[in-house]
């Protein structure tokens, strides 16, 4: 068995190094991902630079290649170049510190890593843990070995990601999984503004994420109530309940 690592927050991660360390156990482990952190990066990827790769040692040893580009670019590297001849049999991308629920899902480099994973005919996994400020690594790193060995007992229906999203609290408190359907939400953004030595503005983005759904069975209450939130997540946006309205519209020209 062939894994594949990446994530957003760069080799040098700590939630890269849990995850290593938490399914080692699992199979044979590969490392790509980003040269520094790309949180954020949604599914971005370089076409007009050159991406530059260099390895990586940890405890003397060679633990993967940094990339310099976007997770997107590290999983099409890792796919299409580095590993082509010998694919992985699943690409796990995380653990990412901060939470990866509702309208985040489209801004993440976390999940867009496991989403081009999918794209390109590998089973994907994003795994993050629900916290800024002191992270119970211990809960994500039995969790995140709970959940890959699931899927690789379980895989998902092709073109299908699952979205892992983990309470921040001690193992022992965690209530346990459930499936949960990605909350309908938006970000409040608030820009600091600020001025440098010259004169010139410049503005520093911040914000909060406003839920616009207050089910029970929402990703971000899933996660509140002191769950793990499962959720499989595909790549067809069609907004399916409004084809009709639409084809309303045809035109023969």
């Amino acid at each position: 068995m062939k894994i594949l690592l990446s994530n957003d927050d760069g080799i040098h991660a700590r939630g890269i190094s849990v995850l290593h360390k938490a399914i080692g156990g699992l199979g044979e482990l590969h490392v790509v991902a980003p040269d520094t952190e790309r949180s954020a990066a949604g599914h971005a990827i370089t076409l007009t630079d050159p991406i530059k790769t260099i390895n990586v040692e940890k405890n003397d040893q060679l633990f993967g290649t940094a990339v310099g580009g976007t997770p997107a670019d590290c999983i099409k590297l890792a796919l299409c170049l580095l590993m082509k001849d010998d694919l992985p049999d699943l690409v796990v991308s995380g653990i990412n510190l901060g939470s990866n629920t509702g309208i985040s899902v489209l801004y993440s480099g976390t999940v867009s890593a496991a989403s081009e994973a999918v794209i390109l005919g590998v089973p994907g996994i994003a795994i993050s843990l629900c916290t800024y400020q002191d992270p119970h690594w211990d809960t994500a790193e039995k969790v995140a070995a709970e959940i890959v060995a699931k899927v690789l007992k379980n895989p998902l229906p092709d073109g299908t990601l699952l979205n892992v999203n983990i309470p921040n609290i001690p193992y022992s408190e965690l209530k346990g999984m459930k499936a949960a359907r990605m909350g309908r939400s938006r970000f409040v953004e608030k820009f600091s503004v600020h001025r440098d030595p010259r004169g010139n503005d410049y503005y520093w983005l911040d914000g909060e994420l406003d839920l616009l759904d207050d089910s029970a069975d929402t990703d971000v209450r899933v996660v509140e109530s002191g769950y793990v939130a499962l959720t499989p997540i595909h790549s067809d946006l069609t907004a399916h309940h409004a084809m009709e309205q639409v084809a309303g519209w045809d035109v023969e020209y």
